[in-house]
């Protein structure tokens, strides 16, 4: 059966059916924004009431670009455009690369662009001529020389013709990349307090743990904000421990700066503030400087040292801590003074001088996302991009001279036509007519 006679194939042949689909895609599309997605069913029923929020499990309007009716009709869209390109790319591929010479002469005065000229002389002459007269302009020609007469031709951006497809084929990467990101990748989440380490997340949606076949820890982080009191920016310092590699390096992150390793992304997306705290001292005199990580409201001593110290209050003023310290060297009477968290203070006893420095502690709020597929979706991007510009822009042009001898002169008929943009080829035909009708030896008729 031929593909013509098979109504199966002309269905998803059919342009119609990939403009339904597309309008149809678009249009469901729109869902997607209006109703909040990956949340609970509870939130859903809450929202938007009983019937509606159980409407939206069963046709999964809460996940909508991945529930299986609009998966389905991706599915069509992909084989209308597989199918409608192996209906059609022969028959564009014949016109890339047909040989023009063989085009039937009685066609060529039937063209929307054309002229005629008379040259005297020989065919050979009259023939060598025209080659010169295209190639000075631009067209290189190939010829088909008889007796009597010679049929030249010259063609521009053949290929051109091809660029419908470059986006068909874009579209197709795109989808590919997409479900290969679905089904090799993930995405999740995880928490890392400052000093702590992890070598798992946790999915999105499951709270599933997938281990990331390395550790993860969380040197430092930091807040800066701004005079209101808004955070002005989030700073991650990260350490990747990969021990099967035996390989370990450091990396601030910030937002829109991720960190890359193995195909797997760690965006800085949260922070949250914890109850411990850090204390830095340093005692000038010996030289000794000795880190801590204490619990609120809890004496600390320096072991070796008569030092102890602890917070006993905290409060926030526009999203910063203020704590207030309690600090004794055993020299003199204990010392209690507010500060600034995340600064440093002097202080002096009779037995010598240190500074203290305490913060906050955090825990730093990690997106991380696997997606293999990525660059094959960055490929389709750039292949959907130089397709459009070519399928849109460019236009394959062709030009036809055929000379034949006629009463001891050579007749000359140049014709020609463009796939797209005629106003474009009619000027680039005029300018080659121009050329002609400039050469001495050739007569306008």
């Amino acid at each position: 059966m031929k593909k013509n006679d098979n109504m199966l194939w002309r269905f998803f042949a059919s342009v119609k059916l990939a403009l339904i689909t597309l309008f149809i895609l678009a249009s469901t599309s729109i869902i997607g924004t209006l109703i909040p997605q990956k949340n609970p069913p509870a939130f859903y029923i809450k929202e938007f009431g009983p019937e509606l929020g159980r409407l939206f499990q069963i046709l999964d309007l809460a996940d909508m670009y991945n529930s299986w009716w609009f998966v389905a009709i991706l599915a069509l869209f992909s084989i209308n455009l597989i199918i409608c390109t192996i209906d059609r790319l022969p028959n564009v591929w014949r016109m890339v690369v047909m040989d023009n010479l063989r085009q039937p002469i009685d066609t060529l005065a039937k063209m929307p662009f054309r002229s005629s000229f008379l040259i005297t002389g020989e065919m050979a002459t009259a023939t060598a001529t025209v080659k010169k007269i295209m190639t000075d302009g631009g067209w290189k020609a190939k010829a088909d020389e008889k007796e009597n007469s010679t049929l030249l031709f010259s063609q521009k951006q053949a290929w051109c013709r091809l660029g419908v497809y470059a986006v068909h084929l874009s579209i197709l990467l795109i989808f590919a990349g997409a479900i290969i990101g679905t089904v090799a990748g993930y995405k999740g989440s995880i928490m890392i307090p400052e000093g702590g380490s992890t070598d798992k997340i946790y999915q999105y949606g499951t709270n599933k743990p997938i281990p990331l076949g390395f550790e993860v820890r969380c040197d430092s982080f930091k807040l800066t904000l701004y005079d209101s009191g808004m955070p002005k920016e989030y700073r991650s310092d990260l350490t990747v421990m990969d021990r099967s590699n035996n390989l370990s390096f450091s990396k601030s992150i910030i937002v829109n700066d991720p960190l890359d390793y193995r195909g797997i992304t760690f965006y800085q997306a949260s922070y949250d503030a914890l109850q411990g705290l850090k204390v830095e001292i340093y005692n000038k005199k010996t030289g000794r400087q000795q880190g801590f990580e204490i619990p609120f409201g809890q004496k600390t001593s320096w072991p070796g040292t008569k030092v102890e110290f602890g917070i006993i209050n905290m409060q926030q003023t526009r999203g910063m801590a203020r704590l207030k310290v309690w600090f004794s060297d055993g020299s003199g009477n204990p010392e209690t003074f507010w500060m600034d968290g995340d600064t440093t203070r002097t202080l002096v006893s009779p037995d010598g001088e240190y500074e203290f420095y305490a913060s906050q502690l955090y825990a730093t709020g990690l997106q991380v996302t696997k997606d293999p597929g990525v660059w094959t979706v960055y490929f389709g991007c750039i292949l959907m991009l130089v397709g459009l510009y070519v399928a849109f822009f460019l236009s394959h042009r062709r030009i036809w001279v055929y000379i034949n001898k006629e009463d001891g002169q050579c007749r000359v008929l140049v014709c020609g036509t463009s796939s797209k943009n005629k106003l474009g080829f009619e000027k680039d035909f005029s300018a080659l007519s121009e050329r002609f009708r400039q050469n001495d030896t050739i007569q306008t008729t």
